[in-house]
């Protein structure tokens, strides 16, 4: 019986190195069966966890891809305006600052016209009448319109220099005058009137000055 078991061991043995070793294409068609029902049994572990089929996760993928392009739309379209109304705005201030520099001028302007209007009516009266002094006076109260307006709606104000101690940021000095009688320079005689804006000098004056004498200093 022993010897009937050891002969039956022997023959398979023989039977089996006959055949020969698997071949690499039988072992890799079993291995990629083998991964294919490994990752169907997890995908089929999967929805049985969340009870979903898995058609029914492909459908859930595919909104949720819908909705995040979507979203992705409705942003770019957001910037896109964002972007334009910044263009507009920035257009628009540039427009408005232009407009402002070129009308800065106007209500100024405007208050001219009236000094305009005064100083036709006052050459049209001269050429009817004639009147040199009736002329000269009303140039004189057309003038003085001017300056009064100017003052009191623009703070221009004109500012008379004679007699005055000279100041270099009030006075332009265009000549001079040596003079033994003053101890300090002296405003003697006003050749341009100068300009104050509110409270700095627009424009200073031209004046004659005096140079007072060595000896006195």
């Amino acid at each position: 019986m022993a010897e009937e078991d050891k002969a039956g061991a022997v023959e398979a043995e023989a039977e089996t190195t006959a055949a020969g070793p698997p071949d690499d294409e039988s072992v890799v068609v079993n291995a990629t069966t083998t991964a294919g029902e490994e990752m169907g049994d997890l995908r089929t572990e999967k929805s049985e966890q969340t009870g979903q089929t898995e058609s029914e996760v492909m459908r859930t993928l595919q909104t949720r891809i819908q909705e995040l392009e979507l979203e992705n739309t409705e942003l770019k379209n957001q910037y896109l305006r964002k972007q334009a109304d910044l263009e507009n705005y920035r257009k628009r201030m540039i427009r408005d600052k232009e407009q402002a520099v070129q009308f800065s001028n106007q209500q100024l302007l405007l208050d001219m016209t009236s000094i305009i209007d005064d100083f036709e009516r006052a050459i049209r009266s001269a050429e009817e009448s004639r009147d040199y002094d009736s002329f000269h006076d009303g140039i004189v109260l057309i003038e003085n319109q001017l300056t009064n307006m100017l003052e009191r709606k623009w703070g221009l104000k004109r500012f008379d220099s004679d007699g005055e101690v000279f100041d270099p940021q009030r006075h332009e000095a265009v000549t001079t005058e040596p003079r033994d009688d003053h101890e300090e320079s002296i405003v003697l005689e006003d050749y341009q009137k100068g300009y104050m804006l509110n409270d700095r000098v627009l424009r200073s004056a031209k004046v004659k000055v005096s140079m007072p004498s060595t000896d006195n200093q």
